[in-house]
């Protein structure tokens, strides 16, 4: 496949059908999201494609809905929707606006799986709504970056410069530790996953921090000395990581790891497991390479 620079990719994505939102996510124990290992996943699909090849044979089809906030995932799933079409199994994308639906849709059984956000966005979501449902494996890591049109280096940022960040719990947390990590601010020790405003213990700098939604950040870069986007926003507007003044590099647990959620009763289903494997392989890690220049990281490889 021909690699493509990730900015001629977006524009081909933007004229062929608009924008939407992306993946959003704190990390627990694996005991108690239930999501599957990757080795889980594998295990189970040869018995799943077996299973899946009488279904296709009997002429009989299953129709899954998956949840998604953004036509950049599309192009991902694509070769994996082909592969399923053979095992008897029709997924269909059903594309939200924002991140607060796809959870809640899920829920509801309106859609069968999502997979748009990240650990620390859903467990904050299912902490508040009390959603029954559960993460069944690990898809890939988007970098948050901080992106500026007025300056070019973290290091020119002063006193009274306002720095845009997301005003959700979980990406405003992951804001945060991105300010600290690029020495702009310190966050009490005492803080929590999700660390707010009101945790940080002292600004290194004297920014002034601006919440806003985290759909708006990318627009109002031209407003502010700087902003923190989240990876899929970037992407859907057109910027080029290779622009940010300063990238997120490191995870020390999987907060920010994306997600594929079922509703907790289907949590088991060997169909779903064998979706897992099917993301979590070699040809999905050449798309990651081929059409995002690597952009995405695979998640289920994080710490192996």
């Amino acid at each position: 496949m021909k690699k493509k620079s990730i900015l001629t990719f977006i524009l081909t994505i933007v004229l062929a059908a608009g924008l939407l939102a992306g993946c959003g996510g704190d990390s627990a124990a694996k005991e108690t999201t239930g999501r599957a290992e990757p080795e889980t996943a594998a295990a189970a699909g040869s018995e799943t494609a077996a299973s899946e090849t009488e279904a296709a044979a009997s002429g009989e089809t299953r129709v899954l809905k998956l949840g998604l906030t953004g036509v950049i995932y599309e192009d991902i799933w694509n070769p994996i929707r082909e592969q399923l079409a053979t095992e008897g199994i029709d997924l269909e994308f059903v594309q939200f606006s924002d991140y607060s639906l796809p959870n809640e849709a899920l829920n509801s059984g309106d859609i069968d799986m999502n997979a748009f956000q990240h650990h620390a966005y859903f467990n904050n979501d299912v902490g508040q709504n009390g959603y029954d449902i559960t993460p069944i494996g690990d898809t890939f890591v988007i970098a948050m970056n901080l992106y500026s049109d007025k300056i070019s280096s973290v290091d020119e940022l002063k006193d009274g410069d306002v720095v845009a960040i997301p005003d959700d719990a979980s990406n405003g947390g992951r804001a945060l530790k991105l300010l600290e990590s690029a020495g702009l601010i310190t966050i009490s020790e005492s803080a929590g996953s999700n660390p707010t405003v009101a945790d940080i213990e002292k600004y290194n700098v004297g920014i002034e921090i601006k919440e806003v939604g985290a759909a708006d950040t990318p627009s109002i870069i031209p407003d502010v000395a700087a902003a923190v986007v989240n990876g899929n926003y970037a992407l859907d507007y057109g910027i080029d990581p290779e622009t940010a003044i300063y990238h997120e590099t490191e995870y020390d647990d999987d907060s920010y790891f994306c997600l594929i959620a079922v509703r907790t009763e289907e949590k088991d289903d060997p169909v779903y497991a064998r979706i897992v494997e099917l993301f979590q392989s070699e040809g999905t890690k050449q798309i990651f390479q081929d059409e995002f220049g690597g952009y995405f990281v695979p998640a289920w490889e994080i710490g192996k």
